[in-house]
């Protein structure tokens, strides 16, 4: 039988479903990975990254940006409770860690959470997940790139010099323009639009750096441990604790970044469940570790409004300029491996959603020279670069929070789904405690969620306001899935039920 395509049919205007139709219609996991397998009608993703890669990938996207970046302003919600609020914001990362497991190894595409949602609730969820994910991935670049210019100056202190807060704040705080996150977020889009092998390389070594020196942190900062700094453990209340795991879990957002590498991991199905799973465990307890140790060398009090906190506990116990240089240098290369990573995520889920006709087509498309989607690279790469300049960090730690916190919930709910209607499907890694883990996974994300500031949600009402009106502009009159005719749609339906091995290639092409 003959797949059906999209070459000679009448305008997709004249058979477009309608609204609700639209929004229901899903897009089959075979035609996923066909696409994946057999291009878009042009250049291919490079199939390059093995399971080292891919959790490089996940730990340079994460492990940092809470202890580096935000330390200063979550200590103060939670006091020294603060390394329970890590524990907390891991262990509702984790819950949600596991079905993105399952659901990568399901669904080995560049989509991510996106693509995930996209074949099991619909196009209409699908743009509301995606639609997050540009805040969350964008946002957290920014909010990452805006702690670069703290660390500089903590460098050149050494040598008695300092940037001007003019040059090294957002005007929020006291600047014209944050210089040194701008030129940190530019030359990860330049290293990005070079090669993804390239960029997975020098990512890779980057973290071996950012690991060393926050073990060496902790190696100095136990020397000065004092066990008095923990009481009271909760002058907050447990409310504070709340608050400060809602701050800090968009720092767990490396292993969807991992995710999105499923079009050039080299055997998805096996690597990105393992790779997601093992840089979990080593970010949370990283950062359990780095928390602990920060809050024994100082009480809780001194973090409030202290910048770049950890350099300046090295140089307060140490007393030796060149330690806090070194980890100060070290830093900057770390929060250059977060932006790089969550970056390269950003530009693999706009590709996506351009391939489906969610979003205009100059972001799908890959480079033959390059094998990367270098008009889109260079556009996020500019946007990001200027809010990074200037917007305040603790306005997009927030906005990133939420639409984190919203898309993982989706996840949850879409590995309930597969679960129940296609129990056929081949999985390399299935999530454990089934159904209870991605239940608890998505209520964790509802609490966490409900505990962000008025003025996040806010700022989430608007974006999602915005993301209504460009769903209308243009997604839904762009959409391929929905420019099918329902008996084409059918048809596609109808092999991915009745087959199997629905994770095998099929001929559709929907380009």
């Amino acid at each position: 039988m003959t797949v059906p395509t999209l070459t000679g049919r009448q305008p997709a205007a004249a058979r477009r479903p309608g609204l609700a139709a639209q929004l229901l219609r899903r897009k089959p996991i075979g035609q996923m990975v066909s696409e994946a397998d057999n291009g878009h009608g042009g250049p291919k993703l490079v199939r390059s990254f093995g399971v080292l890669q891919l959790t490089m990938i996940s730990v340079g996207a994460t492990l940092g940006t809470g202890i580096l970046v935000i330390l200063g302003e979550s200590v103060p919600l939670a006091g020294p409770a603060i390394w329970i609020s890590f524990a907390i914001a891991g262990l509702a990362a984790l819950l949600s860690a596991v079905s993105y497991a399952e659901m990568a190894g399901l669904v080995p595409v560049a989509g991510s959470s996106y693509s995930y949602t996209y074949a099991t609730m619909g196009e209409g969820m699908a743009w509301i997940c995606g639609w997050c994910l540009v805040l969350e991935y964008a946002v957290s670049v920014a909010a990452v790139a805006v702690g670069a210019g703290q660390y500089v100056n903590e460098a050149l202190a050494v040598f008695g010099q300092v940037l001007p807060d003019s040059f090294s704040q957002p005007p929020g705080d006291g600047g014209i323009m944050n210089i040194p996150a701008m030129v940190i977020v530019l030359l990860a889009t330049i290293l990005l639009v070079r090669g993804a092998r390239e960029s997975a390389w020098i990512n890779t070594s980057i973290v071996v750096v950012k690991v060393g020196i926050l073990i060496f942190f902790c190696a100095v900062a136990f020397t000065a441990f004092n066990a008095g700094n923990f009481e009271p453990l909760l002058p907050m209340g447990a409310a504070g604790v709340s608050a400060a795991a809602s701050t800090v879990f968009f720092s767990y957002i490396g292993f969807d970044a991992a995710s999105t590498a499923g079009e050039e991991a080299r055997n998805p199905k096996r690597d990105l469940p393992r790779a997601i799973m093992l840089s979990m465990l080593i970010v949370t307890t990283i950062y359990v570790l780095v928390a602990v140790a920060a809050i024994g060398a100082r009480p809780w009090g001194w973090f409030d409004g202290t910048e770049a906190a950890l350099v300046r506990i090295l140089e307060e116990t140490t007393g030796q300029p060149w330690i806090a240089l070194v980890f100060a240098v070290g830093a900057v290369l770390a929060i250059a491996s977060i932006v790089l990573t969550v970056l390269y995520g950003q530009t693999r889920i706009l590709l996506s959603m351009s391939r489906d006709g969610m979003i205009p087509r100059i972001f799908g498309r890959v480079s033959s020279r390059t094998g990367t989607p270098v008009a889109g690279t260079l556009i996020v790469g500019v946007a990001v670069a200027v809010t990074a300049g200037l917007v305040p960090l603790g306005a997009l730690a927030d906005a990133t929070s939420i639409g984190t916190l919203f898309a993982f919930a989706l996840v949850n709910v879409a590995v309930i789904y597969l679960r129940r209607n296609r129990p056929e499907l081949k999985r390399t890694f299935r999530v454990p405690l089934f159904p209870l883990t991605p239940i608890l996974g998505a209520l964790m994300c509802a609490f966490l969620m409900a505990n962000l500031g008025a003025d996040t949600w806010v700022v989430f009402g608007i974006w999602m306001l915005v993301g209504l009106a460009a769903y209308f502009g243009y997604g839904r009159r762009h959409s391929k899935v929905a420019a099918l005719s329902h008996e084409e749609y059918r048809e596609l339906s109808g092999r991915e039920t009745s087959t199997p091995s629905t994770t095998e290639p099929t001929k559709a092409d929907l380009s």
